[in-house]
């Protein structure tokens, strides 16, 4: 909600939904073009291609500072005076063409994340894709499913990685073996250029670092382009890694300002301090035996209490025979806690040295920290990589073990540019939800071939509960999973680049907005014949449905014969 506006965007909400106000000044043309030349160091903005794309530059800006002010690190690090920044990429434009086209129709009606019927992500396409090990992996995955190519080139690269990994087994379960400790090295690298990253955070991102000469030395005999992006030398990343192992213990705590994160050895400074502290420990290992001594009390105990300090501990029994110079200082049910005047004088040292080394800890770790933030774009570029090849093995398992077959792309600019040819197709999310009994396989011809006789539309029909939807759907998400790059659960297929893939399934009303189901149908079927082309791939499940039986035919009629022509 942008105060200022003419109409608050406020007023046309849900109540229910959770909005902001924020002030329009971020949003202006001459602020948004500053904040994104001060957040990314550019002289000009004309390199983002935002020059001609005024709304862009104005949305992103916005969105840059929103960011800035929102997820700033917690404090300044020591010796600075400004909070840390997340890091990000600079914006890049994106344009309709350069990606399969799925409208929130089509999203929804193919199950591509999650259900129509309960939202669940079990009995999705993305459910039945996923075998990825790592976090970063399993988002590359859902952003291939939910923007598919359309670049053949670009297809045949992602699919010949997948296509390496079904052919070579043992490299494939090499792969994931490697992936499945590996930390979201994409959030680390976040956290750390943010300055909100823990000793645990940067002990992780040293354990993923560390992995990625092995995946490199895996991946050097690699002929696909996907894997061979990840063949090659990490030297500033295995020096951070280093650095990491050198400095930070393997099991840090969880809070920076205690103590407990740097090795022995890494700071002078530090060591001195911790030598005193050694020191510190003998005399109160001296002090508990003189005082066991003295006061004949073979059960006493010096302990610390985070509140109390150092005090020493006798039985109830005892309590009545310790000596004068004792004080005490707390009675509990079993016990009696005391202290001496030398324990009182030594603790005020030992509670300065303590403070001394945490601070001079915690100056370490940020100062380490700030230095995984200066690799964070190298750490994400690498993290980007090692996503696409989880993503992939993720795709070549599920070939492998589901009995895939590779698609065959045919030339956008050639006579076969439309054709859509699978023999034995099959439903990828329900035949893995068939327990019992097999999915029955089923093909589709459409699209002009060597003969002129494959229709460019079929009209199905069948008594209810007979797979018609199934089979509409099942197509759809064929079309897109060789889009993706990934191989599809038939015995045969060979398919043209379709430019978007269209959907109108089920009954649904928008009351709302004061639309009935015939309305709401409506819209959706006068939307796909307005943006339907050439190579679109159009899938309607029952139109004219909700008036009268010729109305509803003529309306169908209609409808198909403008498809057809």
């Amino acid at each position: 909600c942008l105060v200022g506006s003419e109409m608050c965007i406020r007023d046309r909400c849900p109540e229910a939904l959770r909005l902001t106000p924020l002030l329009r000044t971020p949003f202006e043309a001459l602020e948004a073009r500053a904040t994104l030349r001060q957040r990314f160091d550019l002289a000009s903005l004309d390199g983002l291609g935002l020059g001609e794309l005024p709304l862009a530059l104005r949305a992103a800006g916005g969105l840059v500072a929103y960011l800035d002010s929102t997820l700033q690190g917690p404090e300044p690090a020591p010796g600075t005076t400004t909070a840390a920044q997340v890091p990000l990429d600079p914006p890049t434009t994106w344009h309709a063409g350069d990606q399969l086209v799925l409208d929130a129709a089509t999203r929804r009606n193919l199950e591509l994340t999650k259900t129509q019927l309960g939202g669940s992500f079990q009995g999705s396409l993305l459910w039945a894709l996923d075998r990825t090990h790592t976090a970063m992996g399993g988002r590359c995955l859902r952003r291939w499913l939910q923007a598919p190519l359309v670049e053949r080139s670009a297809i045949l690269e992602r699919q010949g990685g997948v296509s390496e990994l079904v052919a070579q087994r043992a490299l494939r379960l090499a792969i994931r073996r490697l992936l499945r400790p590996m930390g979201d090295l994409e959030r680390l690298a976040g956290r750390a250029g943010a300055g909100s990253a823990s000793a645990r955070d940067l002990v992780a991102l040293a354990d993923g670092l560390e992995r990625l000469p092995n995946v490199a030395t895996l991946v050097t005999t690699s002929q696909s382009a996907p894997l061979q992006a990840l063949a090659r030398p990490w030297p500033e990343l295995d020096t951070l890694a280093a650095a990491l192992r050198h400095t930070l213990l393997d099991t840090p705590p969880l809070s920076l300002t205690e103590g407990g994160l740097i090795h022995d050895g890494v700071d002078p400074t530090l060591d001195h301090l911790r030598n005193q502290l050694d020191d510190q420990d003998a005399w109160l290992a001296q002090q508990e035996s003189e005082e066991r001594r003295l006061s004949g009390i073979a059960t006493l105990k010096l302990q610390y209490h985070r509140t109390f300090g150092y005090f020493l501990a006798v039985s109830k029994a005892k309590a009545a025979a310790v000596p004068e110079h004792w004080i005490r200082r707390q009675t509990l049910a079993n016990e009696e806690r005391f202290v001496t005047p030398a324990l009182r004088n030594r603790e005020g040292a030992i509670q300065q040295l303590k403070a001394r080394a945490a601070q001079r800890e915690y100056e370490l770790f940020c100062a380490l920290r700030a230095q995984v933030g200066e690799q964070a774009a190298a750490i994400r570029h690498a993290a980007r990589l090692v996503a696409e090849l989880d993503a992939i093995a993720s795709l070549a398992e599920v070939a492998a073990t589901g009995g895939y077959c590779c698609p065959e792309l045919t030339d956008p600019n050639g006579p076969e540019a439309r054709l859509l040819h699978i023999e034995a197709g099959r439903h990828p999310v329900v035949e893995q939800l068939l327990v019992e009994e097999p999915f029955t396989a089923n093909s589709v011809r459409l699209g002009a071939a060597e003969s002129n006789a494959t229709p460019d539309l079929i009209i199905l029909t069948g008594p209810n509960a007979s797979g018609k939807s199934c089979y509409l759907r099942q197509t759809g998400l064929l079309q897109l999973m060789a889009q993706m790059g990934s191989w599809i659960p038939a015995r045969s297929a060979r398919l043209g680049i379709a430019d978007r893939i269209f959907t109108r399934v089920g009954a649904g009303d928008d009351l709302a907005a004061g639309q009935s189901t015939f309305m709401v149908e409506m819209a959706e079927t006068a939307n796909i014949l307005h943006h339907a082309s050439e190579r679109s791939l159009v899938l309607l499940d029952e139109i004219g449905r909700g008036t009268a039986t010729f109305d509803g035919l003529s309306i169908a009629w209609a409808v198909a014969e403008h498809l057809a022509t």
